[in-house]
């Protein structure tokens, strides 16, 4: 896979951007905050539909267009992949007057896919691109949401299902601790019965999933991290639900399951013992959630562990450790989609060269060799072997403006 054309207009500090990339690695050359890590930002953007910086997607709309009367992002890319070309738009418009609260208005996702109006779930992983930056060291060191976030984006790429359950498990999640708030100190719970039942009928599903992603990654990572490490670590991974995914005495609960692309009796068999065990587990916590007013159980309290030669990385893990882990994360990523799509993801690598040792660089440049398209942004090109930056196409980046550089 690879994007053709690229058009950006009022992203971040990309007023007007129109940009052909051609195949083979793009390495890109600029000073800090001239626009390096906003271009992979866009491109990733596209791919999995929510931003890996910003916290709202008003952050993303270019400071100047914040004072037209109408302010709007959007976002084009051109794709082709086994001879098709496809296009996917997105386009940011403001929903609604400036809030009270001094955070700015509110903005509104448009999707459309070769014209198409597309719900997101509709859109996510038709460009299949995987970002690498120093900021990932987070998926080892950070709280357990990065990691969920990580599953997340990575298995919305892969299955359309699992990101229409994501979406409505978030929207349930809401409303269910809304009304236990409200119900706090009141004896009558049957509102409670309807909301749980929604949250078993997604949350199963997301915990399934996640429980055959993380499987599958540990499979990857058993060939991949040892060819970083010479052999002497080997990294496991473990997935730690919040919802017990084991049949659980008296849990012979049971409700219609939506089909997903893996349907089958043996998903259903799995999906029913989960549901099973997550409705036990909301009627046990039943109490201490009223208390709390909270959700204390479900797939948005998951994690997910690392742990190397038996250690672990989140606890005990070394700085070297964690990034080589990161690596592992990515590079497996990598093969899980080439696996699943039979097509090469987009790699957006930001200024990883400066961030990796010799032998690290060594074994991420193997895995560029393959790949149909890389976009690689650096700030000085010394960071990069000269026989690499031969083969490369040279751009360099300045206040939001992307031009050839000169080789000599």
């Amino acid at each position: 896979m690879r994007i053709i054309h690229l058009s950006l207009t009022n992203f971040r500090n990309y007023s007007h951007l129109e940009l052909d990339l051609p195949e083979g690695v793009i390495v890109i050359q600029g000073d800090n905050a001239q626009g390096k890590t906003n271009l992979l930002e866009a491109i990733h953007y596209l791919s999995t539909l929510r931003s890996v910086r910003a916290s709202s997607d008003r952050e993303l709309v270019h400071w100047l267009a914040m004072e037209d009367d109408l302010p709007f992002a959007r976002l084009v890319a051109q794709l082709q992949s086994a001879g098709q070309v496809d296009q996917i738009e997105l386009s940011l418009v403001q929903s609604g007057p400036q809030r009270p609260s001094g955070n700015g208005p509110a903005f509104r996702k448009h999707i459309r896919v070769n014209g198409a109006n597309k719900r997101v779930s509709e859109a996510v992983g038709l460009l299949n691109a995987v970002l690498f930056m120093p900021q990932d060291l987070e998926l080892v060191t950070g709280s357990p949401s990065v990691r969920r976030r990580y599953l997340d984006d990575t298995i919305c790429q892969l299955d359309p299902h699992y990101c229409r359950a994501l979406q409505e498990y978030g929207r349930v999640l809401t409303q269910r601790n809304y009304l236990l708030r409200s119900l706090r100190g009141q004896a009558d719970e049957s509102q409670l019965l309807f909301w749980d039942q929604r949250l078993v009928e997604h949350g199963a599903y997301l915990t399934w999933r996640r429980n055959g992603a993380v499987q599958h990654l540990d499979a990857l990572v058993q060939d991949i991290h040892p060819r970083l490490t010479d052999g002497q670590e080997r990294l496991r991974l473990q997935y730690c639900p919040s919802v017990s995914m084991e049949y659980r005495p008296g849990g012979a609960w049971q409700m219609p399951l939506p089909a997903g692309p893996d349907a089958s009796p043996e998903l259903d068999a799995s999906l029913q013992t989960i549901s099973a065990s997550f409705h036990g587990q909301l009627q046990e916590a039943r109490a201490r959630e009223l208390d709390q007013g909270v959700s204390t159980i479900g797939p948005h309290r998951d994690d997910l562990a690392f742990e190397v030669n038996g250690v672990d990385m989140h606890a005990f893990g070394s700085r070297g450790q964690q990034r080589t882990i990161t690596l592992s994360m990515k590079l497996a990523e990598v093969s899980w989609l080439k696996e699943v799509k039979n097509d090469e993801p987009v790699l957006l690598l930001d200024d990883v060269a400066s961030e990796l040792d010799a032998s690290h660089r060594r074994c991420l440049m193997e895995a560029i060799e393959d790949a149909q398209q890389v976009l690689l942004t650096t700030t000085e090109l010394g960071h990069l072997d000269g026989g690499f930056l031969e083969q490369a196409t040279l751009w360099q980046v300045a206040a939001g403006r992307i031009e050839s550089l000169n080789r000599s």
